[in-house]
């Protein structure tokens, strides 16, 4: 009788420039690649593990150690490996999104399809991403922006810091693409933050991210109601049990695979979305094609796509999704549509 093998190993993932945020600075990120073999065909993973979430590559493998799938003869049982894998211990959620990721790519290939087509989602029907850019002193700033501006509809910019107009008036003196806000949970007034957000829809912002402290719902829900452009909540929202909780603090939500546990739970997550009153965005950390891809198969049923992880890389291991003048192209390849290169 076939097996499940689970394997995994650690990875660090190259910046190509140090990415900051109203928080903290950092020029790696470490991840946990998985792989999950079954009658010879191998489904991938990942487990991106940027500071903020308080993992660690060993808490992961640590985790990863714990999980015994002998007890499934079926990778198709997809509700019941998850729902074991979930129940091993609390947290880890980038953990078990690797876990998830690669069930997905292996039970995919067994079928001979992406996810995207078993969803029968429109393959072609995928958003525009996103670009970050992070907080940075005004040189670097205007490079970073020269750099991609023909290659994408709309960037994403890094604010909650001190230099918030600063940042804005510098990539205005270059580009003027539609911008997304992330202001990272960096803005405490609220009077303040309303001020700033029609100052931003002035500058051609069309969206803003996580303005105020994730825990505080009543002034961002205030915020929500008082705001000229839809807010998205990002750290106040990680899993399907968290949208009952922010329902009327935001006019939307950003699914994450490392904070909801991965496909299976983001996909939940988007069904339930609009009867709340959400509109959604698909999310990511800095990761390799791997997760990138797998989050993409989802991205047809979402608004906004922030997509753009592996771009951020220089020793990105795998090959799959690609962006397209700013466009989510999926891969022909079943799964979740990645190759390992090396």
């Amino acid at each position: 009788m076939s097996k499940l093998k689970l394997s995994w190993r650690p990875y660090e993932l190259q910046l190509k420039y140090p990415f900051t945020i109203a928080t903290y600075s950092r020029t790696t990120t470490p991840v946990v690649l998985v792989e999950l073999e079954y009658n010879g065909i191998v489904g991938y993973g990942e487990a991106s593990l940027p500071q903020y979430l308080g993992a660690t590559q060993q808490t992961v493998m640590d985790f990863l150690q714990k999980v015994d799938l002998s007890g499934f003869n079926d990778p198709a049982q997809i509700d019941e490996i998850l729902s074991y894998v979930d129940l091993i211990a609390e947290g880890n959620t980038a953990a078990k999104a690797a876990v998830d990721i690669a069930l997905h790519d292996l039970v995919g290939k067994m079928a001979g399809k992406s996810w995207a087509q078993i969803w029968k989602f429109d393959t072609q029907n995928t958003p525009y991403t996103t670009y970050t850019i992070g907080m940075d002193g005004d040189d670097v700033v205007k490079r970073k922006v020269v750099e991609v501006a023909s290659d994408f509809k709309i960037l994403k910019v890094k604010l909650g810091g001190s230099d918030d107009r600063r940042m804005i008036e510098t990539i205005r003196s270059v580009t003027d693409l539609p911008l997304a806000i992330d202001a990272n949970q960096g803005w405490r007034d609220r009077h303040e933050a309303l001020d700033s957000i029609f100052w931003l829809k002035e500058k051609g912002v069309v969206m803003i991210e996580q303005p105020m402290e994730k825990g505080d719902l009543e002034g961002n829900a205030w915020l929500t109601s008082h705001s000229p452009l839809p807010i998205y909540a990002d750290e106040s929202v990680q899993r399907l049990s968290d949208m009952e909780r922010i329902k009327g603090a935001f006019s939307g939500i950003n699914i994450k695979l490392m904070k909801c546990t991965g496909l299976n739970e983001a996909r939940k997550m988007i069904s339930l979305a609009p009867s709340m009153g959400f509109d959604v965005m698909l999310g990511c950390m800095t990761e390799t094609s791997c997760a990138i891809s797998a989050a993409s198969q989802l991205s047809p049923a979402v608004k906004f796509a922030d997509l753009d992880g592996a771009l951020l890389i220089t020793n990105d291991c795998f090959s799959g999704t690609k962006i397209k003048d700013g466009k989510i192209i999926l891969s022909d390849l079943p799964g979740i549509g990645v190759e390992r290169i090396f």
